[in-house]
């Protein structure tokens, strides 16, 4: 594994897959060409569980502010997310301020998107168990008890070796990145 997983680091956990249409396969070679053509990439998502002002830009602040490093590992998972493939025009970092999405980058049929570094595509296991919200309302909840349902991302805090892990309870990682300032943005 090329990262390494330290005690107390930040995770954004997140599950992937099909989105908008086109299968992850797609979107993954999309996005590497991004990043030559941009230095960044924009990965699309939807849902207030990780709201870029309100979750992700705190929580990767917070955790860059105490010398942590903050990593987005996903999951990948069959998806059949057929919304309407359009592309975003306008970002901004607070919902209120915005400017052109920059030349090269294209996100799809999202509300959101996080910002990242190069897209790094290994495969290692994670225990969800080793984890926990690290920011808003279910802080320090375990992350196996608040991913479910259609929870499918957080924003955590790594701590292996709390509780015992349950087999159902580990989740195979195929891709990650590094989260580049402003680490999420609104879409339109």
């Amino acid at each position: 594994m090329a990262i390494e997983l330290t005690k107390g680091m930040g995770l954004l956990f997140m599950k992937v897959g099909v989105h908008a249409r086109e299968n992850l396969e797609d979107i993954i070679k999309r996005k590497q060409q991004e990043y030559d053509k941009a230095g960044m990439i924009f990965w699309g998502y939807g849902g207030n569980t990780c709201h870029p002002s309100k979750h992700v830009q705190p929580f990767v602040r917070e955790f860059k502010k105490q010398g942590k490093e903050v990593m987005l590992v996903m999951q990948e998972i069959n998806s059949n997310h057929f919304a309407e493939p359009k592309a975003a025009e306008e970002y901004s970092e607070d919902g209120i301020n915005w400017q052109v999405v920059p030349k090269g980058i294209e996100v799809l049929g999202s509300r959101y998107a996080l910002v990242l570094d190069r897209l790094e595509l290994e495969g290692f296991d994670i225990g969800l168990q080793d984890m926990s919200v690290a920011i808003g309302p279910s802080r320090g909840r375990i992350a196996s008890d608040y991913i479910q349902g259609h929870v499918d991302k957080g924003c955590f805090e790594f701590d292996p070796g709390s509780p015992p892990l349950k087999q159902n309870d580990v989740k195979h990682i195929s891709l990650y990145a590094r989260l580049k300032e402003p680490y999420a943005v609104h879409l339109k």
